[in-house]
């Protein structure tokens, strides 16, 4: 009970999970060895039909060591993957991290710049690099402490037959060659040609749960990308959570890997929890729905982390082929969305495909990544963030004042920046004491950026980002509530509220929207009125524009501070 009047949240937790849970003192690599000694016929990967079991996946982790360490990789040094989806970026996290060596995972389709200031930043010596990212990458050795780069032929990760298909002189193989490899100096090491080669065995570093694990890069959504320091234990941290959570089952998951590797919410839940549990982990190179689909059909998800449209996308491609629903859905028990709110609509379509629950949680990358999340029971409450994970609590403070802790209103609700605190939350950012300073507070407490509401019984929802937050008049505009009345207009997709300056040096609201084909385009008057059912008056756009698409991060997170960007340079012209 004295949980409950520390943690009132833990109330609404589902059957089974405490609100304090012991934490191993292991490293993140131990889960997959572990799985490899209890589960070494299990299958351990599926990448689009190819396949490997826990032991001989442990074996790959094995060779790929003896590979890194002749390369020069040793306990501290930072090695950066530059990888899409694929066993080898599995097997090569694990070798890198059982060295005692820190792993670097780079979106391997940034720019030449983008990756060379990251390179720069992090002070990576080695990176395996995809096949066609490899001509952006090999620069960064001119200006950058990078020494070694390989190469990764991520079609030597398909089936057999897949890569045979590849050579065929057919237009569609052509078209595949392309989208999967570049031009490699003949200079360059394939990493598979060293794995190969590998003998002897290299024994594992001794690692600690508080070693530095992963430089994980924020999305930079708001700002320049800062390298978030993630433990080991910060890591284990939050699959313990994950596990306790969902109820997972050891040895009996399949879980589908569609969100990339390397983001944070891709990293855990499907590159790191799979292995802790002795999962299937089904992996996608890249996003597609209908390759999706057609997995559910051969190897059924019964668990999958995505974001919102993820969801949508892959509902209305099963829905679209005209059959009823493939048994396979019915196998995918939950169902997890970060990242973003998830529409009620998007929630019931995906349980009536698979008659699982699609719960919402919430994070960033500082918390490696997850914090909150809705109980896995008919309890949820879609629309929410849901409640603090185990061993982690909250503050609400002052959006003004981080020292003074918000009261509840007459209605028992407390409206503030959500603060954070427990063993996931990260260890600061690298080379930037100011900005770790400002984010993580005495005792452990991580200012999140957030605001929310938090009941009486401590049930949390998201209001909308404290940097992303528009003045108008000293008013305060959350762009995230004039969204969700501006998509109710008719033939509105998409839409994104942002705030430009004025002539006069005040702001202004700009909504920018993204209409169906076809659709009649609203009027600045037509969208005030509509809003003025339910918003105050300084709140109403006074500006409209419409795009064929609003820019997005890796996940499909839309990135506000860009559409920012393009209109005010627009107003600039």
């Amino acid at each position: 009970m004295e949980q409950h009047d520390q943690r009132p949240w833990a109330v609404h937790y589902g059957p089974g999970v405490p609100a304090e849970i012991e934490i191993p003192d292991e490293p993140v690599t131990a889960g997959l060895a572990r799985s490899a000694q209890r589960f070494p016929e299990r299958i351990a990967t599926d990448f689009l039909g190819a396949t490997a079991t826990y032991a001989e996946t442990e074996q790959a982790v094995r060779r790929a060591m003896v590979v890194l360490s002749g390369l020069g990789v040793h306990a501290g040094s930072r090695v950066a993957l530059v990888l899409p989806n694929c066993p080898s970026h599995l097997v090569a996290y694990h070798a890198v991290l059982r060295l005692g060596a820190v792993v670097v995972d780079l979106n391997p389709t940034y720019t030449q710049a983008e990756l060379e200031h990251l390179l720069g930043d992090c002070g990576a010596t080695h990176a395996l690099v995809w096949h066609k990212a490899v001509e952006r990458v090999l620069p960064a050795r001119a200006t950058t402490p990078l020494e070694t780069v390989v190469s990764v032929d991520v079609s030597r990760d398909l089936p057999t037959l897949s890569r045979l298909l590849l050579r065929l002189p057919l237009k569609p193989a052509r078209a595949k060659r392309e989208a999967l490899l570049g031009t490699v100096p003949s200079d360059i090491a394939d990493w598979h040609h060293l794995v190969a080669g590998a003998q002897g065995e290299v024994p594992p570093a001794t690692v600690r749960a508080d070693d530095l694990a992963l430089l994980q890069y924020t999305g930079g959504t708001t700002g320049t990308p800062k390298a978030a320091m993630l433990t080991h234990r910060n890591l284990v941290a939050n699959l313990v959570h994950g596990q306790a959570w969902a109820g997972f089952r050891e040895g009996e998951e399949t879980v589908y890997g569609v969100l990339p590797f390397f983001h944070a919410f891709g990293l855990t839940f499907c590159l790191n929890l799979p292995g802790h549990i002795g999962a299937t982990l089904v992996m996608f190179p890249n996003f597609d729905p209908a390759a999706v689909v057609q997995a559910f059909g051969r190897r059924p998800a019964t668990f999958m982390a995505g974001v919102a449209p993820m969801f949508d996308r892959i509902a209305a491609t099963a829905e679209a082929s005209g059959k009823p629903p493939a048994e396979g859905f019915r196998e995918c028990r939950l169902g997890f969305a970060g990242a973003m709110p998830i529409p009620p609509a998007t929630v019931e379509r995906w349980e009536r495909l698979t008659g699982g629950l699609l719960i919402e949680g919430y994070g960033m990358t500082e918390c490696a990544p997850i914090a909150l999340g809705n109980p896995c029971a008919p309890t949820r409450r879609p629309g929410t963030l849901g409640v603090p994970f185990p061993n982690t609590d909250m503050r609400i403070v002052d959006v003004d004042d981080h020292t003074r802790e918000v009261g509840p209103n007459e209605s028992g609700v407390r409206r503030g920046e959500l603060l954070v605190r427990g063993p996931q939350v990260f260890t600061g950012y690298l080379n930037r004491p100011e900005e770790t300073a400002h984010q993580l507070l005495e005792d452990g407490w991580l200012r999140t950026g957030d605001v929310v509401e938090v009941d009486a019984t401590g049930w949390v929802t998201l209001v909308d980002r404290v940097k992303e937050m528009i003045i108008v008049g000293g008013f305060k505009v959350y762009p995230s509530t004039v969204e969700d009345h501006l998509r109710l207009l008719p033939g509105v997709t998409d839409v994104a509220v942002v705030g430009v300056s004025t002539r006069a040096g005040d702001h202004e609201v700009l909504a920018a929207f993204v209409m169906e084909s076809g659709a009649a385009t609203p009027s600045v008057e037509t969208v005030r009125a509509h809003g003025e059912q339910r918003l105050a008056r300084y709140a109403l756009p006074r500006r409209v524009e419409f795009v064929e698409d609003l820019p997005r991060s890796q996940i499909g997170k839309v990135m506000r501070r860009q559409v920012q960007e393009m209109f005010s340079h627009r107003d600039r012209d």
